[in-house]
């Protein structure tokens, strides 16, 4: 990143964990008021609440990877399972079943994976947040 001469970085460090735990409830990393996104995937470009920029994120791929990552144990977990439980039912009924629940889980997985990836995006500086920031510009 292109830091200005003399700057203080120590006055950058922000907290990673409460700024994920921020972006899972698909808030602003930084106030933690604000919604990150505007429409189920849409991100807005500044918080509604105290004005941080947002339009730096570059999730691209990583949400879905990792939601097909988590939903992907849940749901093998959860045919493993349902076979030795309910060894009597019907594979017709598994083959509606778990894509059905797999889709749902990933539908509701996705936005909380993006937004915690945002949050932990601007937590590390990366993608030019906090390149402009009132504590480096001079």
């Amino acid at each position: 990143m292109n830091w200005p001469a003399g700057a203080d970085l120590t006055l950058l460090k922000r907290p990673v964990w409460p700024a994920v735990l921020r972006g899972l409830k698909k808030l602003c990393p930084a106030c933690g008021k604000g919604k990150i996104f505007y429409a189920y995937l849409k991100v807005n470009d500044f918080c509604p609440q105290c004005g941080e920029a947002l339009y730096h994120q570059r999730a691209d791929d990583m949400p879905p990877y990792v939601t097909m990552l988590i939903a992907g144990h849940f749901i093998v977990g959860g045919v493993i399972a349902g076979q030795d439980w309910f060894p009597g039912f019907p594979d017709w009924g598994q083959m509606i079943f778990w894509p059905v629940v797999a889709a749902l889980f990933c539908l509701w997985l996705l936005p909380v994976v993006k937004g915690s990836l945002i949050a932990y995006q601007w937590a590390l500086l990366m993608h030019g947040f906090g390149s402009a920031r009132p504590e480096v510009a001079g």
